[in-house]
């Protein structure tokens, strides 16, 4: 069980603010590991609270440091907030956050509330006006609570929800992209990697890569599926297996795998890198984030290690090679290095 780590700032914050507000039908967002809802669950144990996640990652986390949770408490990961209505929304946010993920999960969150639920949002930034003028456009009124203490950095909001919103934005967005002859349409959500684009490195990725017939991909970290999708769509008898840790990204390379007929992609939503078929992969593929240290890096390559079968090429895409250079020989043959403009392409054989 991993330890449960005390709330961060705007989630502490939002929590207190909640704890004054009637609600027996909760939901709450979290920029840590759950600790609002959880709170909310144990301290109302006949409420039925909903801690939705969009990332394995997190939902994961939190599970394990909840240990046993309260009766009324289920931690979710999807595409979507489950469906109210909720009489008590919980969504904290980080000023550093992506805006635009930001905007959505406000307005779904408020979408879901019923008639004279009540919407509390905090963030991180005590002198905030953004986050004020997001929930004005509500058309709601906005009351301020300020954080108790002179030295917390927080603001957090309530808005009471008295009708029905009237104009619903859609963030989704379909983005159209060429790979050789072909034009291939992908769909992008806040929260997917390289939304409402194709990531330079998903486009270094597939001109490298030129797959015979019969060929068996995965796609570790599918993002918006650009990468499956144009690979797929050379060659019906090629198959193409895509994983995200991202529930938004699943669904979105799902989309797109229908909206261009393509019947040989499959999808699933993982963060252990557990695939069908293991060690049956001809070719694993791969554009892994920079951060957490490459821990993710290192889960991206045990994932490939797993999935292709022995002889079986890795290609990664990076801006930095090093440590790949230095840590795939432990375990992989005939690693090479190539440079394709600001990115670095690394090969790598399955031993």
């Amino acid at each position: 069980m991993l330890e449960q780590l005390p709330a961060r700032p705007a989630e502490s914050h939002a929590l207190d603010v909640a704890r004054t507000l009637p609600g027996s039908s909760i939901v709450c967002t979290t920029v840590g590991r759950g600790q609002a809802a959880l709170e909310l669950a144990a301290e109302r144990p006949t409420a039925s609270v909903t801690a939705w996640f969009l990332d394995l990652f997190p939902h994961h986390a939190a599970v394990a440091a909840w240990g046993p949770p309260p009766a009324g408490l289920r931690a979710v990961c999807t595409a979507d907030m489950p469906e109210g209505p909720y009489d008590l929304a919980v969504v904290p946010l980080s000023k550093n956050g992506e805006a635009e993920l930001s905007r959505d999960i406000l307005q779904t969150s408020f979408q879901n509330l019923a008639i004279g639920g009540r919407l509390v949002a905090a963030i991180d930034n005590r002198h905030d006006n953004w986050l004020r003028e997001q929930l004005a456009e509500i058309g709601e009124t906005v009351r301020v609570r300020p954080a108790v203490s002179e030295d917390a950095d927080t603001v957090a909001y309530i808005v009471e929800k008295t009708r029905e919103l009237t104009k619903i934005r859609d963030f989704s967005c379909k983005l159209v992209f060429r790979d050789g002859e072909r034009l291939l349409t992908a769909v992008t959500r806040p929260g997917v990697f390289a939304h409402r684009r194709i990531d330079p490195g998903a486009r270094h990725l597939l001109n490298a890569v030129d797959v015979a017939p019969g060929t068996h991909v995965i796609d570790i970290g599918c993002g918006s599926g650009c990468v499956a999708l144009g690979l797929a769509a050379r060659d019906t008898s090629v198959h193409v297996h895509a994983l995200d840790a991202a529930a938004r990204a699943v669904a979105c390379t799902l989309q797109g795998a229908a909206l261009n007929g393509l019947e040989n992609v499959t999808v699933s939503l993982d963060c252990e890198g557990h695939v069908p078929e293991e060690g049956s992969y001809d070719l694993a593929l791969a554009n892994p984030p920079y951060y957490s240290d490459f821990r993710i890096a290192g889960l991206f390559v045990d994932a490939a290690r797993r999935a292709l079968a022995p002889g079986g090429t890795l290609l990664i895409v990076t801006k930095q090679p090093n440590w790949y250079i230095e840590n795939l020989p432990n375990e992989w043959n005939e690693v090479a290095q190539e440079p394709v403009k600001n990115y670095h392409l690394i090969e790598a054989t399955r031993a």
